[in-house]
Parts: structure tokens; sequence; C-alpha cells
């Protein structure tokens, strides 16, 4: 059995604003024996029982009151008469993206067990899946109320409460109750899953989609399905058949059933709110069943409850909703044939301003400056001339921060063919080769996916949003049927610095070092970092086509501590010609990535003009470079591209393996 696609080797990348899963360095098991050992019941500090935690943006419209199930039952039960769809009815949240989910996920005991250990009590236990790797979420049993009654999401049966829990620890997961209003269901199904998700246009499918769902129920995937709305006015409104416009459904299930001689597809749909069912042919009091055998009406489990599930024509579900979402524990469950085992490589990485947020396609500019990660393809699938991938790009944490601002951004990808191609590929490639493949569109959801045959080659798949600019942590994960080998190309550091200039004798000084000699002879040979400073910005000042301002005083000390070789703490004659030789150089280098000539380079261009300077570095390390030399419009005046580099090569002669130099020699690579 393979494991879960949620699980990756290797530790997880640290990120940013991480929610704390539960108290550091504790675990459940310890918080529990804790509580017991001082006869008190545990308070979750990180999740606090106040307002905090419900809303962000407004006040509560009533007065909450936090409540254990002790105090809201009589004999309360964790899970009662096993964990069903029915103990999943909707409150006073816009989250049924996140109900239909859970329902979906009672359908499947071995990944429900996972997701909510069954041998818990009211336990405050939960694993959920983020970005690559399944966290255990430590929450307590406080739930709010008004009146004694669960204000969100509740249990037919009053008395159970693994559901509403369940709620709260994804709450918990992405900041607040309010976090949760909005959103896809796909994104919840993942979350409890570790599965990659795929989107099917329900119009857009000639044929087979009966036989999809099926299939895809039959392998444990999680499904659900909704009805676009139009416009803002559509969204939950109700069709006269008693659908609901803009709202997630689950699929429960598929069936036939013998009526009047004849076999009738049907399909089992369930509306989170517990009620507001489909009204047509095949619904819960509809004609149709008084005509069939009670055996069958058994086996279906037909009930003409309001409880929110009903069974209706495969032909009306094709009619009347437009998506249907299916997290697939495995990719090949749309696919023929037997379960394989899949491979799966997961890169993390960032988009930021100025530096690695270049923008689709359409951004010529700066669409190269993206994350590139890539990928080998060496080994056809089993019978076959062609490489299936499945490429899945999640934008991190967007809902956790939404109190913050942030909403979901416009993602997608493109994937280049590369052969012969190494390192971080530049404007000049982009502009002159399409793209093999692509995301079907950039979408402002939290994944994107897509499914993709490509003949053995070497790719280069670039992630990005549409808009350049734009800011977020990321996560790439690429599902192969035979092992891929993926790189990021991004993740290297070059350090190749020229080798020091000899000195020239005096016979063969060229004229401008002639006059520096009858400089240097009226200071004694050598010059201070105060001199220094002197000569250099009168010299810049009257530079042609650069934006100078002013080099500080320590700049000039920085200067004098790369080009000083005896430890005088001044610049002598030679080490003054061989800085200037380098002053040169890298005034050159200025000019050419000065692409407007504006006399100031663009932040985007300073991963190529360092390459030129010497300097391979990663995304992290251009990321931070960017940060703090570019300024508010993201241009690098030539002070700061001065500064930047004798930082850097002051750096690399230091501290070389922090870099990624080795501590000899003067050409490294690591």
């Amino acid at each position: 059995m393979p494991p879960p696609l949620g699980q990756t080797p290797g530790p997880r990348e640290p990120h940013l604003g991480q929610v704390s899963p539960g108290p550091p360095g504790r675990t459940f098991e310890e918080l529990r024996d804790r509580c017991l050992r001082r006869g008190v019941l545990f308070e979750d500090p990180d999740f606090p029982a106040d307002d905090s935690s419900l809303f962000f943006s407004e006040m509560p419209p009533i007065p909450f009151a936090w409540k254990r199930p002790g105090e809201i039952a009589r004999n309360p039960e964790f899970v009662s008469d096993g964990a069903t769809r029915t103990d999943i009815c909707q409150g006073e949240l816009g989250d049924c993206w996140l109900l239909a989910a859970i329902a979906s996920l009672t359908l499947n005991p071995r990944v429900l067990a996972r997701v909510v250990p069954p041998q818990q009590s009211f336990g405050p236990d939960y694993q959920l899946w983020q970005h690559g790797q399944w966290l255990d979420v430590v929450i307590d049993d406080r739930l709010p109320t008004f009146k004694d009654r669960l204000v969100f999401l509740h249990s037919a049966d009053h008395n159970e409460f693994w559901s509403a829990l369940l709620e709260k620890a994804y709450v918990k997961l992405n900041g607040s109750y309010e976090a949760l209003k909005g959103g896809s269901t796909i994104e919840a199904m993942e979350d409890f899953t570790g599965g990659v998700a795929e989107t099917l246009d329900v119009k857009a499918i000639s044929q087979g989609l009966s036989e999809i769902l099926r299939k895809v129920l039959d392998r444990g995937s999680l499904v659900a399905c909704s009805i676009e709305a139009r416009n803002a006015s559509d969204s939950e409104a109700w069709t006269p058949f008693g659908l609901v416009k803009g709202h997630a459904y689950s699929v429960t299930g598929t069936d036939q059933v013998t009526f009047r001689g004849r076999r009738v597809e049907l399909v089992r749909v369930r509306n989170p709110w517990g009620q507001v069912e489909w009204n047509g042919p095949w619904s819960d009091d509809s004609s149709e069943w008084r005509s069939v055998d009670p055996s069958e009406k058994k086996r279906l489990y037909h009930t003409a409850l309001d409880d929110g599930e009903f069974w209706m024509p495969f032909a009306d579900f094709e009619a009347h909703f437009d998506k249907v979402e299916i997290c697939n524990l495995t990719p090949d469950a749309l696919e023929g044939g037997t379960l394989l085992q899949w491979e799966v490589a997961v890169h993390h990485g960032s988009w930021v301003k100025g530096a690695t947020a270049g923008g689709c396609r359409n951004f010529l500019d700066t669409f190269w400056t993206n994350p590139q990660i890539k990928l080998s393809l060496s080994k056809e699938d089993g019978g076959k001339e062609d490489c299936t991938l499945v490429v899945a790009l999640m934008q991190k944490n967007r809902r956790k921060l939404k109190k913050f601002g942030a909403n979901m951004l416009t993602i997608g990808y493109a994937i280049y063919q590369c052969p012969g191609q190494d390192g971080h590929l530049g404007r000049d490639f982009f502009r002159c080769h399409a793209s093999q493949a692509r995301s079907k569109t950039y979408v402002n959801l939290r994944e994107v996916s897509g499914r993709f045959k490509l003949p053995p080659g070497e790719y280069v798949l670039v992630p990005s949003t549409f808009e350049p600019h734009q800011e977020a942590d990321f996560c790439l994960r690429i599902f192969s049927e035979k092992a891929a080998v993926t790189q990021d190309l991004d993740g290297q550091v070059n350090v190749e610095l020229p080798e020091p200039l000899k000195p020239t004798s005096r016979q063969q000084e060229t004229e401008e070092e002639r006059q520096f000699r009858i400089l240097f002879e009226k200071v004694d040979l050598q010059i201070s970092a105060e001199e220094l400073q002197e000569i250099l910005n009168a010299v810049l000042r009257n530079t042609k086509n650069i934006q100078f301002k002013k080099l500080s005083l320590v700049s000039c000390r920085n200067i004098i501590s790369l080009m000083d070789t005896n430890g005088s703490g001044k610049l002598e004659l030679d080490e003054f010609k061989a800085f200037w030789a380098r002053l040169k150089a890298w005034t050159n280098i200025f000019f050419q990535f000065d692409g407007d000539k504006s006399g100031t380079m663009s932040s985007y261009e300073l991963r190529g003009a360092l390459k030129a300077a010497g300097f391979q570095l990663n995304n992290n390390l251009l990321q931070l470079l960017v940060l703090r030399y570019a300024d508010e419009r993201l241009q690098v005046d030539f002070d700061d591209f001065l500064n930047c580099l004798v930082r850097l090569e002051n750096t690399s002669r230091e501290f070389p393996l922090e870099l990624g130099a080795p501590l000899s020699g003067q050409k490294s690579h690591s």
C-alpha cells in the first residue's frame, strides 16, 4: 500500500506565521497526563476561548458562551453510533465547503481514523495535512454556544461532538472561525487526506462522468459538486428544484435501480445544511419510489427524511450541477487499470517582490525571475511512449492571513522543454521558446493542478502568480508514474571571483595609473577611509548614465577591508589600482543591466548582474539582498549596487562556507 501522498521525506521548510499545532514541546499524551495529574481540564493557550478566536473584522452578533460538551448535553458522547455524514449540520458560519469535505470524509473510515483518532474521548488530538506534512493539532473541547446550543457545526444528534471539535481544530489551523467564510471544498479535502485534487467541468464532459464518479468513490476519493453562482445575487439562491447555487454539496454514492423494467442511474448528494433537498424525480417523496421493490429501497438506504441527503437521476445531475471536485488519494483514480505506486517530489518556494515575483509569461521582462524547477523524465509509463505527470501548485497560508487583508492570488505554471540547458534560464530563453504544457488557466484558488503526458526529456517548470510583484509562499507537488528527477535551479550558490591583478611596474603604468601615483605620493602612498570616500564620491558624481547619491564612510571602510592585503587599515597604491579595475568592471556590468538607461537597475535584474560579477546566488540570498538594497520602486542605484558587491565579496572571503564557497582558492564552486 503506498504511503499517504502528504507524507514526504525530509524536514518541512519553516514558514513565517505558521500556526503552532500545540504548546511547544508537548504532545497530546503529555498534555493529557499533566492535566490528569493536576485534576484540571486542559485550556489551550494558543487558541483562547474568546472573541479573538471567533472574528477578526467584526464583533460577535450575539454574546457567545464557550462551553464544554458536559455543560451542553446531559450525556455527551464524542462519537455516537459511528461517525456518519448525518453528523454534519451547518451552523451560523459560511463554511459549507468545509462541511461538504467532512461529510465526504466519513465515507472513508481509514482516512477518517487518521484525521480523527478513534481512541479518544473528547480528546483534543487531530491530524491535518499542510503543505507536505501531517500536523498534530491540539485543541481543548470548549465550543462557542448560544443558549446552550452550538453556534457553528453540529451533529443532528445533540449529544455528539466529534464534528464540532474537528471544525474547531481546522479553525485553529487557519486562525479564526471567520477565516473559514467562503472557500473551495477541495481545499479541505486535501487537508484531510494529503491527496491531489482535480476539478471537472460537468458541461464539458461529453460522456463517462457516471463511470468516473463510480470509480473514484470506490477508490476512497472524496467528491464534491456545486452549481455556479453567476453573480452575487445568485449566491445561495434556491432553484425551483430545491438546489442551492454557489453552495458546496458532497457526492456520497452512485447506484442503479430497476424502474418499470429498465435500469436508472442515480447519484446520491448531500447538502451540509442537513435540510433543503432536491425535489425533482427520485427525490425523497417522489412517486418513482412507490414503484421500487422494498428490498431495493432498503439497499439504497432510501428514507423520506429532510436530512439534506437525496438521490437524483444522473441525467438531472449533469443538467443542474456545473462542477465536480475530486480529491484523489492516489493520482490514478481517474485512470483505468490497477492502483500504481506513484512517485512524488515536493518543492517549497516563495514569490518575493523585486526578486522572484515575476508574474506570468505576459510579463516577459520579469517572468524569467520566477523560481524554476528542473524536471528530468527518463522513463516512459509502462507500455507507453509518454510520461504521465500530475502537477499541483498550492499557495500557502492565505486563509490564515485573511485578517491582514490577504486574499487568494491568481496562480498557475508553465512547463518548458530545455535540452542541454543548465542553471537559471534567462529572459532570452523564454522569448524564443513556447511552453510544452501549462495549467489550464491562472485562477485565484489555493491550488491549481493538471495532468499531462510528456515525452521523456529535460524540462523546466515555472510556477508564478498572474501579475508580477505579488508575494506568497508556495508548495509545488509533482506526481509521476516513474521516478522523475527534480532539482531547484535556484538552490545553488557558486562564487567565482576574479584572480587578483598583479601590480604593474612604473614603466608599464597607464596615464590614469600615473595620475593615481601622483595623488598617492602627496599622501604618503596610502589613503584612509575618509580620503577614499572623498575620491570616490567626487569621481562617481561625475560619471555619466548612473544615479549616484553618496558612498558612506562605512562603505569605504568595507572597501578597504576587502582590498587591504597587509592589514594596515589603509589602501596603498597597488591595492587602490586593483580596486579601481574592479570598480570599472562593476560599472560596466551596471550599465549592461540598466535596461532602460535610467541610471538605476531594476531589482529583478540583480540576479543577472551579480552572476556577471561572479556570484550565482540562491533565491533566499537574492531575496535578502533585494530587501536590503532596492528602494520602494524596486530600483537599485549604483552606490547600493557597489555596496552590495563589496559586502558579498567580503563575506565570501571571510565566511566562505556560509555563502557557499569552499575555504580556499579564488575560483570556487559549491
